[in-house]
């Protein structure tokens, strides 16, 4: 997880939701099952189902609706369990959120529950801030993404991608080695500058590990980044969709989920590939759960978690191109809808993905702050 000074959502993890929309009665129910139609699956505890619906309402905070696909989310629970959302503060931080379940300790309109990133999972955890709870599918989220007493727990996450403009690049780099090709001269670039943008941060790091560096050790990274600028293929701009499109920076280093809405949103005009480097294991970000020690509508907290980790929930998250927690046990079981598959980088490319924890990240981005400018020379 990339840890930044603001946590501003909308420079980490702010999602199309272009591919959404339809209801669960359409888009989600049913789904493809191998070669058989069947619904994905929701939760079924009838007790908790009725103590939520008896408390009637939830206070979320932090979820922009056209982020990871929460404006869904958030209407289809209200729509199954006739439960009030309140949403509060959408475009509220990480620790916005944290300072929330605080001042507002005691009060019927406290947070109920937290989407914030694992730093700010951590610092809730240290300061006695969350309760536990073990969704019915905790076995399948990955252990490096959950707390093992179930103070907290993932829920969705990215991986840097290369996005490419085809209408420009002809043959589409496969690997960080091939960024280093002559064909690709002033065209490879970042989101932003890594001493600052997450997604920027998680490149160079991306770019590390497929060049003999870890978790532990980010200048690998710097250095790559070093030797292409020194070949004059790292373009310095700081990319964005817009020049993505126009060609002026044809190959982004990028979230995936970002460069898959690109692709989607620009379908029939410019054709963009999402190409998740083979010559390391992806490196990515993720978003956490927790209920509040101090949730005024527990139950109602309770159910919100149990549907978000569900077969439901999670497409409900992968519809918005972010990646859910459980998505390989969902492959492995094949409930995933093919059509939805086909928008997607293949699956293999998600087996193996690895997270940076708090020192890490602190570490490197000590290394950024102390090489990045003296030895990137663009």
């Amino acid at each position: 997880m990339t840890v930044r000074s603001t946590d501003s959502r909308r420079n980490f993890l702010k999602l199309s939701a272009g591919a959404a929309g339809a209801s669960l009665g359409s888009a989600l129910l049913p789904g493809l099952v191998g070669n058989a139609l069947a619904a994905p699956a929701m939760p079924t505890d009838k007790a908790l189902i009725a103590a939520a619906k008896a408390e009637g309402k939830l206070n979320v905070i932090a979820l922009p609706p056209d982020w990871a696909n929460y404006g869904k989310m958030i209407a289809e629970f209200s729509k199954l369990y006739g439960i009030k959302v309140n949403s509060a503060s959408p475009d509220a931080s990480s620790a916005q959120e944290l300072q929330a379940i605080k001042s507002l300790k005691g009060q019927s309109r406290g947070p109920d529950v937290v989407d914030v990133g694992p730093a700010f999972a951590l610092a809730g955890v240290e300061e006695g801030l969350f309760q536990p709870y073990k969704v019915s599918t905790w076995a399948s989220i990955p252990d490096n993404m959950k707390d093992a007493s179930g103070l907290w727990w993932g829920d969705y996450f990215g991986v840097v991608s290369f996005g490419v403009n085809r209408n420009v690049v002809k043959n589409p780099p496969k690997s960080w080695a091939d960024l280093l090709k002559p064909e690709y001269k002033g065209m490879v670039a970042l989101n932003g500058s890594p001493l600052g943008a997450g997604a920027a941060f998680a490149g160079v790091f991306a770019a590390s590990l497929a060049n003999g560096g870890s978790l532990d050790n980010m200048l690998p990274g710097v250095e790559f980044f070093a030797k292409l600028a020194k070949a004059g293929n790292f373009n310095p701009s700081d990319a964005t969709s817009a020049s993505l499109v126009s060609g002026q920076t044809p190959i982004v280093v990028n979230w995936d989920y970002l460069n898959i809405a690109q692709a989607k949103k620009e379908a029939g005009k410019v054709k963009i590939d999402t190409v998740i480097p083979a010559d390391a294991k992806p490196y990515g970000g993720y978003y956490c759960q927790a209920i509040s020690k101090f949730a005024p509508n527990v139950k109602a907290a309770q159910l919100w978690e149990e549907f978000l980790m569900s077969d439901a929930g999670q497409l409900i998250y992968l519809e918005g191109f972010a990646h859910p927690a459980r998505f390989n046990d969902m492959v492995a079981r094949g409930v995933i809808p093919r059509k939805l598959m086909a928008e997607l980088p293949p699956a293999e490319a998600y087996k193996e993905v690895v997270f940076a924890d708090k020192a890490q990240t602190e570490k490197a981005q000590g290394v950024l702050k102390s090489d990045w400018a003296k030895m990137v020379k663009v």
